[in-house]
């Protein structure tokens, strides 16, 4: 709409435009369309900007421009009646920047609330009359100023603090020196905390105080997180930093309001020591065969598992041990999965300190080489978990002995062990050597590997007796001399002069003790110096009586064979030649028959044998002779015996010749030469030769002397037989494996027993088990071994070799075979357990109950034991469980399946330690059972259901079905809660026979108004119980009285224009009977808890009776109202005041008032509607109250919003206008002073 303000055009004034142009008309009209045609394209950006908002200040500051532009420009055009003065100008614009402001903001204009107060100014609003018909109240005395102000009060979120939500894990070590504890807070602002603070080992408390500064502090720490919200509705988490282990309890939260904040205990929350595992020191060097002896020790929180590395040279292998704990540990967190656990709230701390467990690792060391075991992980009962790299492996190896850490790994450097014999040399093959000279004892080297050992010494040590002192059955004299000698490298050998017997005994290396194989005796021999006496007879030719030559018996002394020297030396000759004879005997003959006649000389030069050689011969050997058949004898058999010491040997002699004869013969034995009886009067050609028992080893010579026949001629003989007595008995003994004559084994193994034999072979050796059986052997090499199988000790009784018999070694007669015992398996059998046979019944637990039972072992850890879990349950199939047990000490537990409900069966299958697998013929399958019953359960019969009771009608008790579920008799708890109380109220039942149940709550329990009924805990005759939580149904009760009718004032004079209100008590709706001057009325309150009627005139009104529709009650009263200043009430000094509380927390309201006491007043609490309570809602409560004083306090509880509707005093009242009915309201039990 434009405005205009016309003035009187001047001549000089003309229009832009000319008139004979365009006429002042049509430029008008032209301007009112352009202006028209703006106001559409604004109202188009006005309907676009419903969508498009952010463009509001943009298409303002463009209209105010257009509209600039428009109105400013328009008197320019000097259109006759569009030219204006400044300030028109100015007010238009102003007017249309208005506009444009409401539309481009879309400020509304109050056009409705223009009608209403037209309509009110015009019609008035009506109510109704004590007469039952309508009036208009503003026809009546009115005042707002009679009641003015309000209390709103907030009730806060419930507030929580939780410590350790997620159930975190935590540990403190020399690298994690601290740890946060997360502390999460919802819907609270606290400003201090408590926590308790328990000392793992001395179990003394102590309490930490956290003050508002800190808290700050660990909000500021906390923002930095993306998960912090400033929203203070929103959960948030802080963290408070802790460098002492112990058992850590929230224990006290108080916020702003200095209230206490609830606290939530999931379960303590534990910092422990971080667990830890490391070598001790041991011996690095060590042999094959041996027991490794390596344990590591085990710190920390039990039970707890270690996974480790073990390397074999090159070879790898991982192996865990598990339930790592001290002997009679006791432990929630053996019974409990850790996701579920639930810490006993008692301070005890025994089961949470750190213990120190050795675990062994000991196991035969089968294999040479480096043996390396390295820690990879340790994970204590807590799951707090450690893992070592292998940087952490390489830090130790290379600081070695200066590293103050753990010791992760432990390295073993197993070598093999060495062993010996003689090669070449035996007391029945001595080496011989000449006197003064030495030789090297031809020692043998090995190992228990491939070949000798390089890169070692070898320290031998051996017997030795002097060939004097030497025994002819044992060979060693009864002290013989013990010596040692060290060789750097297997290439040298220990060197011998003195003639005896050398036995090896012992033999190590610079790491290992070793074995001694047989041969490992030698027999040193220094034989005597070759001598030689000759004797000499012509030859001469029987027939002629001339000599031709020169027999010349040669009589040696020494070790055969020998080499004489000698030469022929005729007379007159200038040259000869030496000669050498050969004799392998200790006699010999040589015919010496010179080819040509003269006189000659013949000279024995030299001597050699076996030993010594060149030996000069005495210049008096000679015989000169000028150059002039018989009876004989020899052996039949020219073959070399060989007899045992202390026996005898026989020769059979052939004789030729005229009988009887006579032989002489002499037996030669370490150069001794001596004579023997002869033998006479031999008639026959055959005759055996007997020697004496030989008591001496060694080698012997018989030779036969002579031979005289019948006519008395007697002639040489040269014929001779050896004899080789052995200068041992044959012995045996066992040996020794790994250092020792007792072995462990397997008893489905079975063990070479070695054994050790002196003598020829092949052997013959007897020997007797423990049973007391003998057995025998044919052993054919000198470190042969006997097979057996069964344990016990193993004994020698004979021996014999190819030739001789026998002694067995006293000191090594025995050998003990133990068989390792099986792995076994037992259950640790209380008073819980029932046994029939190999099945044990455990005491029936309920579902859900923690229970675990205790597994033995005996054998050889760890061991791994396999066993099928079989559910039964009570409703549908659960398939079979296989599982395993690893155990590394010998008590493990096994933990019961009560998650659900039936039958349960723990089959043990298999067993199986670190010596044997399971073997089905050994073990005998074990089954446990166990009845798992299911929790018993209780519910309403009909839940959400409120039971509405008269309190005048019953004094007994009501009833409220309960169904329940489980074995009767059951006792069962059931919660009362009254609205406006805090603590609950418990009420129990017990010896409930039947499934189905009426609960009769006393009269005594409940309170006027609504009650929540709640089932807290049911338990049933197996001993189960189920405890309900906050989200199972549950029903109410309202109790209600009487329905009655009170005044809200309780004086009867009224003033012209009041209102006369009554508060009904009941459940809507309501019938009033009534009275008004004499005349009886009816009145039905269809809603809301008051009946009110307008004064409009004097009279008398009285109330006859009252009906609600929660009862049949009808309650009869006679309230008489006399029609007669108004009072006043101030609520909270007059002013809207906003109070913020918690649940459960009490709030002040103060009323103060004005007029004549004694005053009664009525109130309402109504819902709010936005934060803080700034516009009242639905209508929840209303309540009366009666003060003789000007002033009156109240605590309320609930949320809402609390105003004075009405008041009335001594005389007069006045009520609120437009207060409305009050739809299903609840009375609510205020407490005030």
């Amino acid at each position: 709409m434009l405005f205009y303000a016309i003035e009187a055009p001047t001549p000089s004034s003309e229009p832009l435009i000319p008139t004979n142009i365009i006429d002042a008309p049509t430029q008008r009209l032209y301007a009112t369309a352009f202006w028209v045609a703006l106001w559409t394209w604004r109202i188009y950006d006005y309907l676009g900007l419903q969508e498009s908002e952010e463009q509001s200040l943009w298409l303002f500051m463009k209209w105010v421009a257009v509209d600039g532009i428009f109105l400013f420009g328009l008197p320019g055009l000097r259109i006759p009646w569009l030219e204006w003065s400044s300030a028109t100008m100015t007010l238009i614009f102003l007017a249309h920047a208005i506009a444009d402001a409401m539309l481009m903001f879309r400020i509304p204009i109050p056009i409705m609330a223009g009608f209403a107060v037209i309509w009110r100014g015009v019609w008035g609003a009506y109510e109704t009359a004590v007469n039952e018909h309508n009036v208009n109240p503003e026809s009546v005395l009115f005042n707002d100023s009679l009641i003015l102000g309000r209390q709103v009060i907030h009730i806060l979120p419930e507030g929580t603090a939780i410590m350790n939500p997620e159930r975190e894990a935590f540990c403190i070590d020399h690298t994690t020196t601290e740890v946060k504890l997360p502390i999460t807070i919802n819907a609270t602002e606290p400003i201090g905390m408590e926590i308790v603070h328990v000392d793992l080992e001395t179990q003394a408390n102590s309490t930490l105080h956290i003050s508002k500064s800190q808290l700050k502090h660990m909000h500021k720490e906390a923002s930095r997180l993306l998960t912090y919200s400033d929203d203070p509705d929103k959960p948030k988490t802080l963290y408070y930093t802790v460098k002492k282990p112990g058992l850590y309890v929230l224990s006290k939260v108080i916020d702003a309001s200095n209230l206490e904040v609830a606290r939530k205990n999931l379960a303590h929350t534990v910092v422990v020591p971080c667990p830890r595992v490391d070598f001790p020191p041991t011996q690095q060097d060590t042999c094959r065969g041996d027991l490794s002896k390596v344990h590591f020790e085990v710190t920390g929180t039990p039970p707890m598992k270690v996974k480790y590395r073990k390397r074999i040279n090159k070879d790898t292998q991982q192996t865990t041990f598990e339930n790592i704990q001290p002997e009679d540990f006791v432990s929630p967190l053996l019974k409990a999965d850790h996701n579920s656990l639930v810490v006993p709230k008692r301070m005890d701390t025994e089961w949470a300190r750190a213990r120190k467990v050795t675990v062994p690792l000991s196991e035969g060391l089968t294999t040479a080489g480096e043996w390396m075991y390295a820690i990879d992980e340790i994970v204590d009962g807590f799951g707090n978990k450690v893992r070592y790299s292998n940087r952490d492996q390489a830090e130790q190896e290379k600081k070695n002995a200066k590293y103050t850490g753990h010791n992760l790994h432990q390295v073993l450097h197993v070598h093999e062990r060495p062993s010996v014999e003689l090669a070449g040399c035996t007391p029945q093959r001595p080496m011989k050597v000449a006197k003064g000279r030495s030789a090297s004892l031809p020692v043998k080297y090995g190992s228990t590997g491939r070949g000798p050992l390089k890169d070692t010494s070898y320290h031998l040590e051996y017997i030795f007796s002097p060939q004097r002192d030497m025994t002819t059955s044992e060979g060693h004299s009864a002290s013989p001399q013990t010596k040692t000698v060290s060789l750097e490298s297997f290439n040298e050998q220990p060197q011998i002069s003195e003639p005896g017997l050398y036995t090896l005994t012992r033999v190590s290396s610079d790491f290992c003790s070793g074995d001694v194989l047989e041969p490992a005796s030698c027999l040193l021999q220094n034989p005597p110096e070759p001598e030689l006496k000759i004797s000499h007879q012509n030859i001469t030719d029987q027939c002629a009586g001339r000599a031709i030559g020169l027999v010349v018996d040669l009589d040696l002394t020494g070790t055969p064979p020998f080499e004489v020297s000698y030469k022929m030396v005729r007379a007159g000759d200038r040259h000869h030649k030496m000669e050498i004879e050969t004799i392998n005997g200790l006699r010999g003959q040589l015919q010496l028959t010179p080819r040509e006649a003269g006189k000659y000389t013949y000279e024995f030069d030299a001597i050699s044998d076996a030993v010594y050689h060149d030996q000069k011969l005495p210049k008096s050997l000679k015989i000169e002779q000028t150059v002039n058949p018989s009876a004989s004898a020899m052996f039949a058999s020219n073959r070399k015996q060989t007899v045992c010491i202390d026996q005898a040997a026989s020769f059979q002699i052939q004789l030729s010749g005229e009988g009887p004869f006579k032989v002489d013969y002499e037996i030669v034995h370490n150069g001794k030469r001596k004579a023997q009886p002869p033998l006479e009067n031999i008639a026959g050609n055959v005759v055996e030769l007997p020697t004496p028992v030989l008591r001496d080893g060694g080698e012997y010579t018989v030779s036969l002397v002579s031979i005289t026949d019948g006519l008395g001629c007697k002639e040489f003989l040269k014929d001779e037989a050896r004899i080789s007595v052995r200068h041992q008995k044959p012995k045996v003994g066992f040996g020794l494996i790994e250092g020792r004559r007792t072995i462990n084994v397997r008893d489905d193994t079975q063990v070479s027993l070695p054994m050790r034999l002196t003598g020829e072979g092949p052997w013959t050796v007897s020997y007797i088990d423990a049973d007391g059986q003998q057995y025998t052997a044919h052993p054919r090499l000198p470190n042969d071994h006997v097979q057996v199988a069964k344990s016990g000790m193993y004994e020698l009784t004979e021996v014999s070799d190819s030739l001789c018999p026998g002694i067995v070694d006293d000191a090594a007669k025995g050998f003990q075979v133990i068989h390792i015992p099986r792995p076994e398996l037992r259950i640790a059998q209380k008073k819980e357990y029932k046994v029939k046979g190999n099945d044990l019944y455990r005491t029936e637990v309920c579902e859900g109950d923690e229970d675990a039972a205790d597994v033995l072992f005996q054998g050889t850890p760890p061991w791994t034991v396999s066993y099928v879990e079989t559910v039964k349950p009570l409703h549908g199939t659960v398939a079979p469980k296989n599982k395993d047990i690893r155990a590394a000490v010998q008590r493990a537990p096994l933990r019961m399946d009560t998650s659900i409900a039936g039958q349960h069966e723990y089959k043990f299958v298999k067993l199986r330690d670190n010596n044997y697998d399971h073997s089905p013929r050994h073990f005998t399958p074990m089954t446990i059972h166990q009845t798992v019953h299911s929790r018993p359960s209780a519910a309403f019969t009909s839940p959400g259901k409120t039971y509405s009771f008269c309190s005048v009608e019953n004094e007994g008790e009501e009833v409220i079905p309960v169904t329940l579920h489980g074995q009767p008799p059951f006792a069962l708890e059931v919660e009362i809660k009254h609205q406006g109380t805090v603590k609950p109220e418990l009420i129990s039942w017990n010896d409930i026979g039947s499934h189905s149940y009426n609960i009769r709550i006393p009269h005594s329990r409940l309170h006027l108004g609504k009650s929540s009924i709640s089932l807290r805990r049911v338990s049933d005759a197996r001993g189960c119980s189920r405890s309900l939580d906050s989200t199972t149904p549950r029903v109410q009760i309202s109790v209600h009285d009487a329905p009655t009718v009170t005044s809200l004032e309780e004086r009867s004079d009224y003033c012209v224009g009041d209102r006369l209100n009554f508060a009904l008590s009941g459940v809507a709706p309501f019938t009033v009977f009534y009275n008004w001057n004499g005349q009886a009325r009816k009145a039905a309150v269809a809603s809301g808890n008051t009946f009110r009627r307008l004064a409009e005139k004097p009279g008398e009104f009285v109330i006859t009776g009252l009906q609600d529709s929660a009862s049949t009650c009808k309650s009869s009263t006679n309230i008489t109202k006399h029609i007669h200043g108004m009072p006043s009430v101030r609520v909270s000094k007059g002013k809207d005041s906003y109070i913020d509380i918690h649940e459960g927390g009490q709030a002040e309201i103060l009323f103060e008032f004005g007029g004549t006491p004694p005053f009664e007043f009525t109130y309402t609490r109504s819902a709010n509607t936005e934060k803080h309570g700034k516009k009242a809602g639905q209508l929840l409560d209303m309540r009366s109250e009666v003060s003789d004083e000007y002033a009156m306090r109240i605590w309320a509880s609930e949320e809402g919003t609390y105003e004075v509707v009405s008041i009335k005093d001594a005389h007069c009242s006045y009520a609120k206008p437009g207060v409305p009915d009050v739809k299903g309201s609840k009375q609510k039990k205020l407490g005030y002073y």
